[in-house]
């Protein structure tokens, strides 16, 4: 008996220690995610600087957003939903948060289920994926070109939830296609993505197409389904979202998120 309780307890000590540090870790990437990034709401949304933007995505603008409204420099968020390890797994219950920056393309996100934390992130310019089991272990530690790729393509693809993010720069244009549909393509350090993006009569963004890295070899067709849409922040974002992969066997989910808080224009984490 004395045996067994001394070590449920140097199990419970190590999963402690091993969520500390991994507290600690997350505390100061977002740090470092908010210190490479400036505050641009100075600048001001106007509807005059969409008119030549392909039709659907001038009707997303003017559904999503008001005239004045400040571009959007950090966003933060919390989810909840269902997850998949791969492809085959049984889904598993997730919460996340979630930390974004515009001026410099960057993001932090930590997913915990009851038997891994994940770390997701673009910052610094460099994609990076840490699973951990039971908060200490450390089961995936992956980095390189393939995931830089895939980590400013997920930055991209979620600017859905800070819509200012959408606007021409120097980085990104739209393509019209036809009368619900459009190709967003940006540039960022030699880095080329693009999505094919649906819209549906509202202006509401339904799904957006891209070619992702599933492995370090391996691009194939990777897909966000959104919907849900309602006013946060004055603001319409999608409030669910699916993700998918759409292989020669059909389409795969594996993440379903459903958006439970968001907040604009701080640099900091929640609960700070």
């Amino acid at each position: 008996m004395t045996i067994t309780l001394t070590i449920i307890g140097g199990m419970l000590a190590i999963f402690l220690i091993g969520t500390r540090r991994l507290a600690y870790k997350f505390k100061r990437e977002v740090r470092i995610l908010f210190s490479h990034s400036s505050n641009i709401s100075k600048n001001i949304f106007q509807f005059k600087e969409i008119e030549t933007l392909p039709e659907p995505v001038q009707r997303y603008f003017k559904f999503v957003m008001k005239d004045g409204q400040p571009f959007i420099s950090y966003a933060r968020l919390k989810h909840d939903g269902k997850f998949k390890t791969g492809l085959k797994n049984p889904w598993v219950n997730i919460t996340g948060e979630e930390y974004f920056a515009t001026q410099r393309p960057g993001f932090i996100w930590k997913g915990t289920t009851s038997f891994f934390v994940a770390r997701d992130m673009f910052i610094r310019n460099k994609g990076h994926l840490v699973v951990s089991l039971l908060s200490f272990y450390k089961i995936v530690d992956a980095k390189g070109d393939q995931y830089n790729q895939g980590e400013l393509l997920r930055w991209l693809g979620e600017s859905v939830w800070f819509p200012t993010n959408f606007l021409p720069t120097e980085y990104l244009n739209w393509e019209a296609i036809d009368a619900n549909s459009a190709k967003l393509n940006f540039t960022y350090h030699d880095i080329k993505l693009y999505f094919w993006v649906t819209f549906n009569t509202l202006g509401e963004i339904t799904q957006m197409e891209t070619k992702r890295f599933m492995n370090k070899e391996r691009l194939e067709t990777w897909i966000i389904d959104v919907s849900n849409y309602k006013k946060m922040n004055e603001i319409m974002i999608p409030t669910t979202a699916e993700v998918m992969w759409r292989l020669k066997d059909g389409d795969h989910c594996y993440a379903k998120f459903r958006v439970t808080a968001l907040e604009y224009g701080i640099p900091a984490m929640f609960n700070q």
